[in-house]
């Protein structure tokens, strides 16, 4: 049998129906602390529940497209400020139970930037909101996003040690402190102010310098910080360890 006549005999409903959904585990800092998105969905399954922004993925798009509109959908975000947003794919989750409706493989993402907006919900959930990581609970959380978000969170924080993504939650020209700022809010720990700054410019590529400083000192009439944008470096090496402060 060749290939058209085997495709013009096959059925897929000769096969369990499986779907297929993405979710995004988006990250931002507010007020000096880690934050993660969150939607109240608005219908059963788990109607009242808060959830991560996801849905199925449309017939005509990929899965990295799927999780941009969520994440569009979601915080009103487009174009430009949509393409500065870094965005993973985490991992994939299919236990046949996750979803009570029918057998649904998850996609999650990862995504973090700057100053993400306030969220506006989307047409199936009554709520969209910020929430600080520090005030998750894990039952009041849909299907099995308490462990997506568990690993997202160990991925956001991993990837802080060996590539220089923190960088992606700054603007694009900030301060050595500024830095050291998202690695403690991420990381849940406070840094020591001078080895962090050795470490990060004794790193090649992790940042370089703009030749330009702030405005003005610091709060108790200091010089003036250097201002220094993200460098070329793909992988940080050395790495900065957690385990190594």
């Amino acid at each position: 049998m060749n290939e058209q006549d085997f495709l013009a005999g096959y059925d897929p409903r000769d096969y369990p129906a499986v779907a297929v959904t993405v979710d995004v585990v988006a990250l931002t800092i507010r007020d000096g602390a880690l934050h993660l998105l969150l939607i109240r969905r608005g219908a059963p399954p788990y109607a009242g529940h808060w959830a991560l922004p996801g849905g199925f993925v449309r017939p005509d798009e990929d899965l990295l497209a799927g999780a941009r509109r969520e994440l569009a959908e979601e915080t009103g975000l487009g174009g430009e400020r949509l393409d500065r947003v870094h965005l993973e794919q985490l991992g994939t989750y299919g236990a046949p139970d996750r979803d009570p409706r029918m057998r649904v493989v998850s996609i999650a993402h990862l995504a973090f930037a700057p100053d993400l907006p306030d969220p506006v919900a989307d047409t199936d959930a009554d709520e969209a909101i910020w929430l600080p990581v520090t005030a998750l609970s894990s039952p009041q959380l849909a299907f099995d996003h308490g462990r997506i978000i568990d690993d997202g969170l160990e991925r956001a924080r991993s990837k802080l040690e060996y590539t220089p993504l923190a960088t992606r939650f700054l603007a694009p020209e900030f301060t050595v402190t500024e830095l050291r700022a998202v690695y403690e809010t991420v990381w849940g720990e406070p840094l020591h102010a001078g080895n962090f700054h050795r470490k990060v410019l004794s790193v090649p590529g992790f940042v370089e310098s703009t030749g330009a400083s702030t405005e003005r000192g610091g709060a108790r009439g200091g010089p003036r910080a250097k201002l220094y944008r993200p460098g070329t470096a793909r992988l940080l090496h050395p790495a900065l360890l957690r385990t190594l402060r």
